[in-house]
């Protein structure tokens, strides 16, 4: 049975890779916290593959905060990069196959239509830069991985857009949402999926692939969706604008093409707005 390390197993990606887990009777996993295993911590990380049988590790541990990481450069690149690339080190010593996630904050959004695994990366803010790093790093100190790109991840679980929606939703404040980036809100329970898909296929070659529902909206559309979806229209003054000041520039379409893993591995990806509404239905979702 092969045995499955989850870093950052208390994010919401790592907490939806443990409710998917039971699923995949094959594999038996390791869900590690930041208090468990911090992965800024060369020594620890050596010492966890030294002192465990690990076959793959799927890294979630991540600087993710995009705005605030303008201003903590020194600490995004800490975790984004300088910590994936000992991760990287550890697990091609260790034989260790290495799935990481990134972003499509590695693109500078000029393009019009979907982003290609091979198309050019420009990233536009601190984020971007810090995950594409790390991507580097990966490629060059570990030959068997999987970097999957994702965009606009949302879930049950964590601080995500859905969840701050719903609950300035709920207590029926006035939202004004952008309409300046088009993108895919993508659930984490369907990232899971795929993740724990590539370890069982043993048909994906190891590189770069892109992940995320179907379709493309801006941030106000994925906010009309869940207000609708949610009953609370009535409820709630949503506004649209063309312009809403962040610090992070961020790119204007990022939208991924995902045909090269569905061409991979045997999966089927739900348009955003159908997957969405699976997560509503969650009854663990709070706000």
């Amino acid at each position: 049975m092969a045995r499955v390390l989850v870093t950052g197993a208390h994010g919401q990606l790592g907490r939806c890779l443990k409710d998917a887990s039971s699923s995949y009777s094959t594999l038996d996993f390791d869900f590690v916290t930041k208090a468990d295993l911090d992965i800024t911590d060369r020594a620890a990380i050596t010492d966890y593959f030294k002192n465990n049988n690990i076959d793959f590790c799927i890294n979630t541990a991540a600087y993710t905060n995009v705005e605030k990481a303008e201003s903590e450069e020194d600490q995004a690149f800490k975790i984004n990069a300088e910590a994936v690339k000992n991760l990287a080190k550890d697990c091609a010593k260790n034989n260790v196959v290495l799935l990481h996630v990134s972003t499509d904050y590695v693109f500078d959004g000029t393009k019009s239509e979907p982003y290609l695994e091979t198309d050019t990366t420009n990233p536009i803010n601190v984020y971007g830069a810090s995950k594409l790093q790390g991507e580097t790093h990966i490629r060059k100190a570990c030959k068997n991985h999987y970097i999957v790109r994702t965009s606009w991840l949302y879930s049950q679980y964590g601080h995500n857009f859905l969840k701050t929606i719903l609950k300035y939703a709920k207590q029926e404040k006035p939202l004004t949402i952008t309409t300046e980036q088009t993108g895919t809100p993508t659930n984490a329970n369907d990232l899971a999926t795929v993740l724990l898909d590539l370890i069982v296929s043993e048909k994906a070659n190891y590189g770069t692939y892109h992940f995320s529902n179907k379709g493309e909206g801006t941030w106000y559309d994925f906010a009309k969706e869940i207000i609708e979806s949610s009953n609370l229209t009535e409820k709630t003054k949503l506004a649209q604008t063309d312009y809403y000041r962040t610090f992070a520039k961020r790119p204007v379409y990022s939208v991924l093409n995902i045909s090269k893993l569905e061409r991979a591995i045997p999966i089927q990806v739900l348009d955003w707005k159908e997957s969405l509404k699976t997560v509503l239905l969650k009854r663990s979702i709070s706000y």
